[in-house]
């Protein structure tokens, strides 16, 4: 018969592989969605990068309101929500302004799961093998995203899947992965400790999801953009490109697991801040170098790599989430400081669209890839001040 902890772990990878369901149908569905049913314009849809950021700032308040729950309950009902926005969207959204309320549920779920999971993960490792743990566990999830994404996109070439039932199959995955937490075994009682945690200790970890806040939003909304505006671009593109990002993340996310407990998180994230440099730098001048001897081809490709190369990248973020339990004064202080963390994170990811387009419309695309390297320069100097102090379990 497994022990309880053996048993947790499979239902925990089991949930993660259905949520590897949901975030396909949502990267594959989502867009096309509000281009097809809403026929949004540029500014209506700049706008949903509110109600779709703001749950991520509101992260911290709302698992203060769910304190008492612990871990795995709030992840249950992080996904519960995730289910009902799925639904919402799907079948109770007739015009844009309802569906805005359901879209802001729908991601509550999501970013509400986010510190849960990365929790819960460390909880079922091994002493020293956190980073093991969390890169099998976003690994199992990559694997699941990959395969639907394949399913998906041969679906909709020759049957055309309504979002209707799109939407619902997402709903059943998250219903189904709130199912499996519950059915781990709880954390005893009550959640001990602070329901908000701000701690100057802990300075270098919320300095690191700042600027990771920040260089996220870079790529997310404009890493994309200069494939689209200034390569001209299309869906077949981002396709294949997705599908050669969750084909290397499989193998990716474990090894980065491996190198956090072999080597450590300060030599894992100053990697990737370095990384980031030349992927920034790389955005900027490829196109204006490459261009002028007629090898435009060939920086469309340079492009590419680099944008897969950001999208593998942001599996390292498991080595803030273990970086911060080896320094953590408690372990009754990991949880809430992880959602500040995601919360500090939003707080600066919700602006920085909104300022990158303005340097983008004013002096042009390369200013905004130049200020990422900027970020990621900022980024390795913070590294240099990370402790390698570990708590004992």
């Amino acid at each position: 018969m497994w022990g309880l902890g053996k048993r947790d772990f499979v239902l925990f990878l089991l949930a993660s592989a259905a949520l590897g369901i949901t975030q396909s149908i949502d990267m594959s569905f989502f867009n096309n969605f509000l281009n097809d049913s809403y026929h949004v314009t540029i500014t209506q849809r700049t706008f949903l990068e509110i109600p779709r950021e703001f749950p991520g700032f509101a992260v911290v308040f709302v698992t203060g309101l769910l304190f008492a729950f612990g871990d795995i309950r709030t992840a249950a009902v992080a996904n519960l929500l995730g289910g009902l926005g799925a639904l919402g969207l799907a079948f109770w959204s007739p015009e844009y302004l309802p569906m805005i309320g359901w879209l802001t549920v729908y991601s509550m779920g999501q970013h509400l799961f986010m510190p849960m999971s990365n929790s819960i993960g460390m909880n079922l490792a091994a002493d020293g093998r956190m980073g093991k743990r969390l890169g099998q566990i976003n690994s199992v999830n990559t694997a699941v995203f990959l395969v639907t994404s394949l399913i998906t996109a041969f679906l909709f070439k020759f049957i055309k899947i309504d979002y209707h039932l799109a939407f619902s199959f997402s709903a059943a995955a998250f219903f189904l992965a709130a199912v499996l937490i519950l059915n781990m075994t709880p954390h005893s009682g009550k959640r001990i400790g602070k329901r908000f945690i701000l701690r100057k200790e802990y300075n270098v970890f919320y300095g690191l999801n700042i600027l990771f806040g920040a260089r996220k939003q870079i790529f997310i909304t404009f890493g994309p953009w200069v494939l689209i505006k200034i390569f001209g671009q299309g869906v077949a593109t981002f396709a294949i490109l997705s599908f050669i990002i969750a084909g290397l993340g499989i193998l990716f996310k474990p090894l980065i697991g491996y190198l956090i407990d072999s080597v450590g998180e300060r030599f894992i994230l100053a990697g990737e801040a370095v990384s980031l440099i030349f992927i920034c730098l790389g955005y900027a001048f490829t196109e204006g170098l490459l261009a002028n001897f007629g090898l435009g081809r060939i920086a469309l490709y340079v492009i590419c790599a680099l944008f897969v190369l950001d999208q593998i990248l942001a599996s390292v973020s498991m080595a803030r989430a273990t970086y911060l339990r080896k320094i953590a004064l408690n372990t009754e202080d990991v949880s809430p400081t992880l959602s500040m963390g995601m919360t500090l994170d939003h707080m600066v990811s919700m602006f920085v669209p909104w300022l990158g387009g303005f340097v983008w419309t004013v002096l042009g695309y390369e200013y905004v890839f130049i200020c990422g390297a900027a970020i990621a320069t900022l980024n390795l100097l913070l590294t240099t001040r990370m402790k390698s102090n570990r708590f004992a379990d």
